[in-house]
């Protein structure tokens, strides 16, 4: 697992927005689900090697251009990112008040490990969603319950929560405020 495949789906995603082409189409010549182009683009899985090379074809792209740019990071000491290296990513389209903001994002040996900050606006939606990762939340202002599954729990401001992501999980903001959290995905290469 290298550095790539955290940003894969970003890669993914940029391709299919230039040449135009809808979820749905893609799905469709890569033989997948259009669920699982969503998960893939919006960085909630990373599609198996099969599915990787179906998608490559479906895009009408060289494997050598789709990795074009990819360096290995082997020996280095540290791993800087620069502010102005940092994005708003797009996650659920169908999400209404949901603003994630990458501050970190790379494959560290077998773990893939990504930092966003994202804020969770009043009167927010978005329905549950599965992420191919264990989660760590660190609540940095306001407060949000959140809903793992069939249980909910509310966490403030200082407050920290860490589970599985493959669990149905959405933050619900039922105050007055923005809650915004630091969310750390670990993505493990074994599952």
């Amino acid at each position: 697992m290298d550095d790539f495949l955290i940003g894969i789906g970003k890669r993914i995603k940029s391709i299919r927005k230039k040449q135009n082409i809808t979820i749905s189409s893609l799905a469709k010549d890569a033989g997948v689900s259009n669920g699982l182009i969503s998960r893939i683009e919006n960085g909630r899985t990373i599609p198996s090697l099969p599915v990787l090379l179906e998608l490559i074809s479906a895009l009408n792209i060289d494997a050598s251009n789709f990795f074009e740019g990819v360096e290995s990071k082997a020996g280095a000491k540290f791993i800087l990112v620069k502010k102005e290296e940092q994005q708003t990513l797009e996650k659920e389209v169908e999400a209404k008040g949901f603003k994630y903001f990458q501050i970190f994002g790379k494959s560290l040996n077998t773990v893939g490990f990504e930092a966003v900050i994202l804020t969770v606006s009043p009167n927010s939606y978005r329905e549950k969603v599965i992420t191919d990762a264990w989660e760590f939340k660190y609540i940095l202002k306001g407060s949000c319950s959140y809903i793992i599954d069939n249980e909910e729990v509310t966490i403030n401001e200082g407050d920290s929560i860490y589970f599985n992501g493959r669990l149905p999980h959405v933050p619900v903001n039922r105050g007055t405020e923005d809650c915004t959290m630091l969310v750390l995905y670990f993505y493990s290469e074994n599952g």
